[in-house]
This record gives C-alpha cells, structure tokens and sequence, in this order.
C-alpha cells in the first residue's frame, strides 16, 4: 500500500509541471475569441456625416468609461446635436491579433484602412487599431487609433 502511494505522489509530482502548462490556443479558437471585438471595432469606426444614431448605435460595444473616453477623441468632430461632421469607414485588412489576455481582459490589434470624408474631400490611410475589452460578453475599455503613415515605430511595424 506504502508502495503505491509514495508512485501515485510520484507521478503528481512529475505531472503537475505538465498540468500547471496553458494549451496554446488555436488560429480557430484564436479567431473565435476575437470575432466579437473586432466587429465592435468596426461598428464604432463606421458611420456617415451627421448620422447620430449609427454613432451611437456602438454604445453598447463599450464600457462606460470606454465610450467616454471614445468620445472625447471626437471632441470637436461633432455638431451641436452630437452627430459627427464627418464619415468614417474602417476595413480590417484581416483577423485581429492577441497581444494578452487574463484577469477577464482580451488586449488586440486590429490593422486596416481608415477612409474619413468630410463633405467633397477624403483621405485614406493604413491604421492600427489597439483595443482592450473585458466583462461578459466583451466590451472596449480602451480604443485607440494610431495612423501608420511613415511610420516605423510600434505597432505599425
């Protein structure tokens, strides 16, 4: 009896290096678990000239704190009522990648094109796009946008 409980602790303690290990997470899996930010991202970033309710129609993607912080970034891209002054269309260039993830937060990258039109005039350039998202379903706490225009310095490259 002695005999197979001191094998039995043994073998735990040869496989407990082996259980403590994290399975790494498939494209697929990968994919899947981004899938759903991603849209947000896109819902967010894509809306018309003076179309309130679009823009607002991504609340619901974003913590509070989250959709504050989004908005302020439009402080003075938007009209009187709060619709925005210009229209914006963002075309991921393919599936997000995971920078981390734990204590219920999924931090991303998301690279695409961003096209802003503002009455006759347009420009469109690469972007990428950061995000950190947590809670149940995921939802952006922390967007942010950086144009990859001669640029050589994280997260463009």
């Amino acid at each position: 009896m002695r005999v197979h409980f001191t094998m039995l602790v043994g073998a735990l303690l040869l496989a407990g290096p082996a259980l403590a290990q994290t399975t790494p997470v498939s494209a697929t899996d990968q994919a899947a678990i981004v899938a759903p930010v991603q849209k947000a991202v896109v819902r967010a970033l894509n809306f018309g000239q003076g179309d309130l309710e679009r823009l607002r129609g991504a609340r619901e993607d974003f913590t509070p704190e989250g959709w504050q912080e989004f908005m302020k970034r439009l402080d003075g891209w938007l009209d009187a009522s709060g619709a925005p002054t210009f229209s914006s269309s963002f075309v991921p260039s393919g599936s997000a990648t995971i920078l981390g993830q734990g204590d219920g937060t999924l931090h991303v990258v998301i690279r695409g094109t961003l096209k802003h039109s503002q009455n006759a005039s347009s420009t469109t350039y690469p972007i990428v796009i950061e995000v950190r998202a947590g809670g149940t379903p995921l939802k952006i706490e922390h967007l942010e946008q950086t144009v990859c225009i001669g640029a050589k310095t994280t997260p463009c490259q």
